[in-house]
């Protein structure tokens, strides 16, 4: 292939910042943006860049030792900037932006001045943090009577769900005293395997986040209304990645009802989808489910193939829990898009690691 994995690697970290006004040194640029409003502001989150070393560090086992080398390289880089997104008060769970001083909605003109935007640390970007670096038995020990704090029904029950979800004891994507309680198809996956992957004993909140993952799958959910089923990843393309990734490593047993399905809905919405990085990521997630899907071309990839594809979004409507303005929530007028070109070419460099590593298995 003419792009090969040293070519994704390279384009990687030469997008790693060396030091820039929004951009510290090791962050992974990124922006946030809404194309309606035409809105586009560079945004300092740490979200990409820990997704990248974790995705990277995961394919670094398929990888020659120089390519392994480069990975280390890159996610050391990454790792230093962790102290700036911890916990205000010296906690070990993690924020999507700075903390000390706040920096949420940062480099903009206006978010920035309402605390209604400031957000409190999350467990997607903290799972990630662990996930990437090497934590001790009693920090994995903490993080988990952690999560079990603000997981629906201990404090504050969910009220911005399907009803049959209302009484589920599954995990909240928040931390924060007083945060509402929000269930996430994709941010409940990182979790749990952040978990599985630490062997940390299983309790009721484990399974109520099992469960709803089971549940919006088989019901067809996270097909008819993804915004519903994950606020944060709301394409079904991105739940499809998410569950896959977590079912290949952990097959736990609460979701092997719904793994053929899930397989056989990724094959229907490959065939259908338009978006050169959907495509990507759905065939990167039936690889992972042991399915044979024709090859991508993407030795030809340039980033124009990335435009009009987005990992994440913040709905700005999404924190209220009025019915009224839940229902608008759904209007993209009110989301924004977060995008990030590094992150892209770390998807191409695991598509080509997962499918390199299919073929072999085959010989």
């Amino acid at each position: 292939m003419k792009q090969s994995l040293p070519f994704f690697l390279k384009q990687i970290e030469s997008l790693q910042s060396k030091g820039a006004r929004y951009f510290p040194a090791g962050i992974f640029p990124a922006h946030r943006q809404n194309s309606m409003i035409g809105y586009r502001r560079p945004d300092t989150t740490i979200f990409f860049s820990t997704i990248i070393c974790f995705t990277l560090q995961s394919i670094a086992k398929y990888a020659d030792v120089e390519q392994q080398k480069t990975i280390e390289r890159i996610c050391n880089n990454v790792i230093k900037n962790y102290p700036a997104f911890q916990n205000k008060d010296g906690l070990k769970t993690y924020n999507f932006w700075k903390t000390k001083p706040s920096r949420h909605f940062p480099n903009g003109h206006i978010f920035h001045r309402f605390e209604h935007f400031r957000i409190p640390d999350d467990v997607d970007d903290t799972a990630f943090i662990y996930l990437t670096t090497k934590p001790t038995t009693i920090e994995l020990a903490w993080l988990k009577e952690k999560v079990k704090l603000h997981a629906n029904g201990t404090k504050l029950s969910v009220r911005n769900t399907f009803e049959e979800y209302k009484s589920l004891k599954a995990y909240s994507t928040w931390f924060g005293k007083n945060m509402y309680v929000e269930f996430d198809v994709c941010v409940l996956s990182n979790l749990m395997y952040c978990i599985l992957q630490y062997d940390l004993p299983l309790n009721e909140h484990d399974e109520g986040s099992l469960e709803y993952i089971r549940s919006v799958i088989e019901t067809d959910r996270y097909i008819a209304m993804p915004f519903r089923c994950a606020h944060q990843y709301p394409r079904t393309p991105l739940i499809i990645y998410h569950v896959a990734r977590l079912i290949a490593a952990f097959n736990p047993p609460a979701l092997q009802p719904v793994k053929s399905k899930l397989i056989a809905d990724a094959q229907r919405i490959l065939k259908t989808t338009n978006n050169a990085m959907d495509k990507v990521i759905i065939s990167s997630s039936l690889i992972r489910l042991g399915t044979k899907t024709e090859h991508i071309d993407i030795q030809n990839f340039t980033k124009r193939d990335f435009k009009g594809f987005f990992f994440f979004i913040a709905g700005l409507l999404t924190a209220y829990e009025n019915p009224v303005l839940y229902k608008v929530a759904i209007n993209p007028l009110f989301h924004m898009h977060w995008i990030c070109e590094a992150h892209c070419w770390t998807l191409l460099a695991e598509y080509e690691t997962l499918w390199n590593n299919s073929v072999q298995n085959m010989r």
